[in-house]
Protein backbone atom coordinates (compact mmCIF):
# COMPACT_ATOMS: atom_id res chain seq x y z
CA UNK A 1 0.00 0.00 0.00
CA UNK A 2 1.46 3.46 -0.77
CA UNK A 3 2.11 5.95 1.76
CA UNK A 4 3.22 9.63 0.81
CA UNK A 5 4.80 11.02 4.09
CA UNK A 6 6.94 9.80 6.61
CA UNK A 7 6.42 11.30 9.96
CA UNK A 8 8.41 13.73 12.29
CA UNK A 9 11.75 13.22 11.25
CA UNK A 10 10.78 12.54 7.66
CA UNK A 11 8.32 15.44 7.63
CA UNK A 12 7.32 17.06 4.38
CA UNK A 13 9.58 14.44 2.38
CA UNK A 14 7.53 12.79 -0.37
CA UNK A 15 7.97 8.86 -0.30
CA UNK A 16 6.27 7.47 -3.31
CA UNK A 17 5.68 3.96 -2.04
CA UNK A 18 6.89 1.40 1.09
CA UNK A 19 9.49 -0.48 -1.31
CA UNK A 20 11.99 1.69 -0.73
CA UNK A 21 12.12 1.97 2.52
CA UNK A 22 12.09 -1.94 2.95
CA UNK A 23 14.66 -1.91 0.42
CA UNK A 24 16.72 0.02 2.52
CA UNK A 25 16.19 -1.14 6.03
CA UNK A 26 16.78 -4.77 4.70
CA UNK A 27 20.39 -3.57 3.72
CA UNK A 28 20.94 -1.73 6.94
CA UNK A 29 20.35 -5.09 8.50
CA UNK A 30 21.62 -7.15 6.49
CA UNK A 31 24.99 -4.92 5.40
CA UNK A 32 25.08 -4.94 1.95
CA UNK A 33 23.08 -4.46 -0.91
CA UNK A 34 23.83 -8.38 -2.06
CA UNK A 35 21.81 -9.82 0.65
CA UNK A 36 19.36 -7.39 0.90
CA UNK A 37 18.20 -8.49 -2.88
CA UNK A 38 18.63 -12.21 -2.24
CA UNK A 39 16.19 -11.44 1.15
CA UNK A 40 14.12 -9.80 -0.87
CA UNK A 41 14.30 -11.90 -4.35
CA UNK A 42 15.73 -8.82 -6.05
CA UNK A 43 18.85 -8.22 -8.04
CA UNK A 44 21.35 -6.31 -6.09
CA UNK A 45 21.41 -3.55 -8.74
CA UNK A 46 17.29 -3.44 -8.69
CA UNK A 47 18.23 -2.91 -4.64
CA UNK A 48 21.23 -0.63 -5.20
CA UNK A 49 19.06 1.49 -7.85
CA UNK A 50 15.91 1.75 -5.39
CA UNK A 51 17.98 3.00 -2.55
CA UNK A 52 19.72 5.78 -4.69
CA UNK A 53 16.78 6.90 -5.32
CA UNK A 54 15.24 7.00 -1.97
CA UNK A 55 18.73 8.82 -0.75
CA UNK A 56 17.63 11.52 -3.70
CA UNK A 57 14.12 11.89 -2.31
CA UNK A 58 15.42 12.29 1.32
CA UNK A 59 18.26 14.72 -0.06
CA UNK A 60 20.52 12.89 2.02
CA UNK A 61 23.50 10.17 2.32
CA UNK A 62 21.80 7.42 4.01
CA UNK A 63 24.66 4.71 3.70
CA UNK A 64 28.29 3.99 3.29
CA UNK A 65 29.62 1.97 0.98
CA UNK A 66 33.02 0.58 0.94
CA UNK A 67 34.05 -3.07 -0.30
CA UNK A 68 32.62 -4.66 2.89
CA UNK A 69 29.44 -3.87 2.36
CA UNK A 70 27.17 -0.74 3.62
CA UNK A 71 26.56 0.92 6.53
CA UNK A 72 24.31 3.76 7.80
CA UNK A 73 25.07 7.11 7.73
CA UNK A 74 24.97 9.47 10.80
CA UNK A 75 21.60 11.10 8.96
CA UNK A 76 20.20 7.26 8.48
CA UNK A 77 20.28 6.46 12.15
CA UNK A 78 17.93 9.08 13.30
CA UNK A 79 15.54 7.96 10.63
CA UNK A 80 15.86 4.20 10.96
CA UNK A 81 13.37 3.91 13.81
CA UNK A 82 10.63 5.94 12.18
CA UNK A 83 10.89 4.42 8.86
CA UNK A 84 9.97 0.75 10.86
CA UNK A 85 7.52 2.82 12.64
CA UNK A 86 5.44 3.36 9.41
CA UNK A 87 6.09 0.08 7.90
CA UNK A 88 4.95 -1.40 10.82
CA UNK A 89 1.52 0.86 10.90
CA UNK A 90 1.52 -0.11 7.29
CA UNK A 91 1.21 -3.62 7.95
CA UNK A 92 -1.21 -2.89 10.90
CA UNK A 93 -3.37 -1.68 8.48
CA UNK A 94 -3.39 -3.97 5.73
CA UNK A 95 -3.86 -6.38 8.49
CA UNK A 96 -7.16 -4.64 9.65
CA UNK A 97 -8.25 -4.14 6.44
CA UNK A 98 -7.68 -8.32 6.04
CA UNK A 99 -9.48 -9.07 9.23
CA UNK A 100 -12.24 -6.90 8.12
CA UNK A 101 -13.17 -8.78 5.11
CA UNK A 102 -12.63 -12.24 6.76
CA UNK A 103 -8.79 -13.13 6.29
CA UNK A 104 -5.79 -13.82 8.93
CA UNK A 105 -2.71 -12.37 7.13
CA UNK A 106 0.48 -10.45 8.29
CA UNK A 107 4.00 -11.31 9.55
CA UNK A 108 5.17 -11.57 13.09
CA UNK A 109 8.88 -11.02 13.56
CA UNK A 110 10.31 -13.32 17.43
CA UNK A 111 12.94 -12.62 19.17
CA UNK A 112 13.94 -15.41 21.47
CA UNK A 113 16.23 -16.66 23.62
CA UNK A 114 18.16 -19.91 21.98
CA UNK A 115 16.90 -21.73 24.49
CA UNK A 116 13.06 -20.79 24.50
CA UNK A 117 13.86 -20.67 20.42
CA UNK A 118 14.35 -24.50 20.57
CA UNK A 119 12.72 -25.83 23.24
CA UNK A 120 9.16 -23.90 23.09
CA UNK A 121 8.30 -22.44 20.28
CA UNK A 122 9.20 -24.90 16.96
CA UNK A 123 5.75 -26.73 18.19
CA UNK A 124 3.69 -23.54 18.42
CA UNK A 125 5.29 -21.90 15.45
CA UNK A 126 4.00 -25.10 13.71
CA UNK A 127 0.64 -25.57 15.03
CA UNK A 128 0.01 -21.69 14.55
CA UNK A 129 0.78 -21.82 10.92
CA UNK A 130 -1.22 -24.85 10.79
CA UNK A 131 -4.33 -22.62 11.77
CA UNK A 132 -2.84 -19.19 10.22
CA UNK A 133 -0.95 -20.21 6.92
CA UNK A 134 -1.48 -16.49 5.56
CA UNK A 135 0.85 -15.29 8.68
CA UNK A 136 4.48 -15.18 8.25
CA UNK A 137 6.41 -16.34 11.21
CA UNK A 138 10.25 -14.56 11.16
CA UNK A 139 12.06 -16.51 14.25
CA UNK A 140 15.57 -14.58 15.73
CA UNK A 141 17.41 -15.80 18.08
CA UNK A 142 20.10 -14.33 20.68
CA UNK A 143 20.96 -13.31 24.29
CA UNK A 144 19.32 -11.09 26.03
CA UNK A 145 21.39 -8.13 24.32
CA UNK A 146 20.40 -8.90 21.60
CA UNK A 147 16.88 -9.76 21.78
CA UNK A 148 16.35 -6.64 23.87
CA UNK A 149 17.92 -4.41 21.36
CA UNK A 150 15.30 -5.96 18.57
CA UNK A 151 13.00 -5.32 20.72
CA UNK A 152 13.80 -1.73 20.77
CA UNK A 153 14.65 -0.99 17.41
CA UNK A 154 11.64 -2.35 16.44
CA UNK A 155 12.99 -4.92 14.41
CA UNK A 156 11.11 -7.78 16.26
CA UNK A 157 7.40 -7.40 17.16
CA UNK A 158 7.51 -9.98 20.54
CA UNK A 159 10.57 -10.67 22.83
CA UNK A 160 10.70 -13.85 24.73
CA UNK A 161 13.31 -13.83 27.45
CA UNK A 162 13.38 -13.60 31.37
CA UNK A 163 11.74 -10.43 33.24
CA UNK A 164 14.01 -8.17 35.08
CA UNK A 165 13.43 -4.76 36.77
CA UNK A 166 12.69 -2.48 35.63
CA UNK A 167 10.38 -4.08 32.76
CA UNK A 168 10.35 -1.15 30.11
CA UNK A 169 7.76 -3.41 28.11
CA UNK A 170 4.44 -5.14 28.33
CA UNK A 171 5.04 -7.81 30.07
CA UNK A 172 3.10 -11.57 29.65
CA UNK A 173 4.53 -14.03 32.09
CA UNK A 174 4.73 -17.64 31.21
CA UNK A 175 6.76 -20.10 33.76
CA UNK A 176 9.63 -20.46 36.44
CA UNK A 177 12.43 -21.81 35.56
CA UNK A 178 15.10 -22.91 38.18
CA UNK A 179 19.07 -22.21 38.03
CA UNK A 180 21.49 -24.89 38.35
CA UNK A 181 24.83 -25.08 38.90
CA UNK A 182 26.40 -26.94 35.89
CA UNK A 183 29.99 -28.65 36.95
CA UNK A 184 31.72 -30.98 35.71
CA UNK A 185 31.67 -34.65 36.70
CA UNK A 186 35.10 -34.85 39.09
CA UNK A 187 34.05 -31.80 40.75
CA UNK A 188 34.49 -32.45 44.57
CA UNK A 189 30.32 -31.32 45.06
CA UNK A 190 29.21 -33.75 41.94
CA UNK A 191 27.63 -36.33 44.04
CA UNK A 192 25.60 -33.90 46.27
CA UNK A 193 21.89 -33.10 45.81
CA UNK A 194 22.26 -29.68 45.99
CA UNK A 195 25.27 -26.90 45.35
CA UNK A 196 26.10 -23.98 48.02
CA UNK A 197 25.17 -21.28 46.16
CA UNK A 198 28.04 -19.31 47.91
CA UNK A 199 30.82 -21.72 46.76
CA UNK A 200 30.43 -19.90 43.09
CA UNK A 201 32.76 -17.11 44.15
CA UNK A 202 35.41 -19.83 45.02
CA UNK A 203 35.53 -21.54 41.77
CA UNK A 204 36.59 -21.10 38.49
CA UNK A 205 33.72 -19.77 37.02
CA UNK A 206 32.40 -19.55 32.97
CA UNK A 207 30.48 -16.92 32.08
CA UNK A 208 28.35 -17.19 29.17
CA UNK A 209 26.02 -14.23 27.07
CA UNK A 210 29.45 -12.25 25.95
CA UNK A 211 30.31 -12.18 29.62
CA UNK A 212 27.36 -11.59 31.25
CA UNK A 213 24.65 -13.06 31.34
CA UNK A 214 21.66 -10.81 33.02
CA UNK A 215 20.18 -13.59 34.77
CA UNK A 216 23.41 -14.80 36.40
CA UNK A 217 24.68 -11.17 37.06
CA UNK A 218 21.27 -10.22 38.74
CA UNK A 219 22.12 -13.80 40.80
CA UNK A 220 25.00 -12.90 41.99
CA UNK A 221 24.33 -8.93 42.57
CA UNK A 222 20.95 -10.05 44.94
CA UNK A 223 23.45 -12.14 46.60
CA UNK A 224 26.07 -10.14 47.04
CA UNK A 225 28.77 -12.68 45.32
CA UNK A 226 31.39 -11.91 43.06
CA UNK A 227 32.78 -14.74 41.12
CA UNK A 228 35.74 -15.38 39.71
CA UNK A 229 35.10 -15.68 36.11
CA UNK A 230 37.94 -17.40 34.11
CA UNK A 231 36.21 -17.65 30.77
CA UNK A 232 33.30 -15.91 28.93
CA UNK A 233 31.61 -17.73 26.35
CA UNK A 234 28.66 -16.27 23.67
CA UNK A 235 26.43 -19.27 23.65
CA UNK A 236 25.17 -21.28 26.79
CA UNK A 237 26.39 -24.66 24.75
CA UNK A 238 30.26 -23.47 24.40
CA UNK A 239 30.39 -23.19 28.16
CA UNK A 240 28.94 -26.22 28.52
CA UNK A 241 31.40 -28.02 26.58
CA UNK A 242 34.64 -26.57 28.54
CA UNK A 243 32.71 -27.32 31.74
CA UNK A 244 32.58 -30.94 30.35
CA UNK A 245 36.38 -30.58 29.43
CA UNK A 246 37.05 -30.07 33.66
CA UNK A 247 37.69 -26.13 32.57
CA UNK A 248 35.47 -24.31 35.48
CA UNK A 249 31.50 -24.45 36.44
CA UNK A 250 28.61 -22.24 35.59
CA UNK A 251 24.87 -21.48 36.45
CA UNK A 252 22.25 -21.52 33.85
CA UNK A 253 18.73 -21.97 34.04
CA UNK A 254 17.24 -25.48 33.32
CA UNK A 255 15.63 -24.33 29.88
CA UNK A 256 19.10 -24.32 28.62
CA UNK A 257 20.59 -27.41 29.51
CA UNK A 258 17.87 -29.40 28.53
CA UNK A 259 18.58 -32.03 25.75
CA UNK A 260 22.32 -30.89 25.23
CA UNK A 261 24.29 -33.97 25.13
CA UNK A 262 27.29 -33.13 27.30
CA UNK A 263 28.77 -35.63 30.47
CA UNK A 264 28.22 -32.53 33.28
CA UNK A 265 26.61 -32.53 36.44
CA UNK A 266 23.46 -30.72 36.97
CA UNK A 267 22.49 -29.56 40.62
CA UNK A 268 20.08 -26.99 42.33
CA UNK A 269 21.66 -24.35 43.64
CA UNK A 270 20.48 -23.75 47.55
CA UNK A 271 18.99 -21.73 47.97
CA UNK A 272 16.92 -22.64 45.68
CA UNK A 273 16.92 -19.59 42.12
CA UNK A 274 14.92 -18.72 39.27
CA UNK A 275 14.10 -16.99 36.73
CA UNK A 276 10.28 -15.77 35.22
CA UNK A 277 10.45 -16.80 31.24
CA UNK A 278 7.75 -15.01 29.26
CA UNK A 279 6.35 -12.31 26.56
CA UNK A 280 7.99 -9.04 26.14
CA UNK A 281 6.36 -6.62 23.76
CA UNK A 282 6.38 -2.70 23.29
CA UNK A 283 2.75 -2.53 23.34
CA UNK A 284 0.04 -4.61 23.17
CA UNK A 285 -2.72 -2.66 23.11
CA UNK A 286 -1.29 -0.95 19.89
CA UNK A 287 -0.17 -4.41 18.56
CA UNK A 288 -1.27 -5.61 14.91
CA UNK A 289 -3.62 -8.01 14.29
CA UNK A 290 -1.22 -10.85 13.41
CA UNK A 291 0.93 -10.40 16.87
CA UNK A 292 -2.16 -10.21 19.23
CA UNK A 293 -3.18 -13.49 17.61
CA UNK A 294 -0.18 -15.35 17.76
CA UNK A 295 0.40 -13.99 21.17
CA UNK A 296 -2.65 -15.14 22.03
CA UNK A 297 -2.18 -18.27 20.66
CA UNK A 298 1.52 -18.54 21.99
CA UNK A 299 0.71 -17.97 25.52
CA UNK A 300 -2.95 -20.29 25.63
CA UNK A 301 -0.03 -23.23 24.75
CA UNK A 302 2.72 -22.38 26.71
CA UNK A 303 1.20 -23.38 30.16
CA UNK A 304 3.27 -23.92 33.24
CA UNK A 305 2.47 -27.85 32.81
CA UNK A 306 3.42 -27.86 29.16
CA UNK A 307 6.97 -26.03 29.40
CA UNK A 308 8.57 -27.88 32.00
CA UNK A 309 8.06 -31.38 30.07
Amino acid sequence: MAFKHCLNACEGVNITDSTKCKVFLASVDLGSFSKAAAALRYTPSGVSQLVNAFEKEMGYPLLHRDKKGVTPTEEALKIIPVLREILKQEEKLNQINDEIVGLATGCVTIAAYSSIATHWLPRVIRAFQEEYPQITIKLMEGIRQEVSGWLDDKIADVAFLSYKDPMLYDWIPLAEDQMLAVLPKTHLLATETTYPLQNCQYERFIMPALGRDDDVVALFEKNNLNPNIQFSTLENFAAMSMIEQGLGMSIMNELITRNWQCDVVKLPLDPPQQITLGIALQSLKSASPAVKRFISYATERLSCREVQE
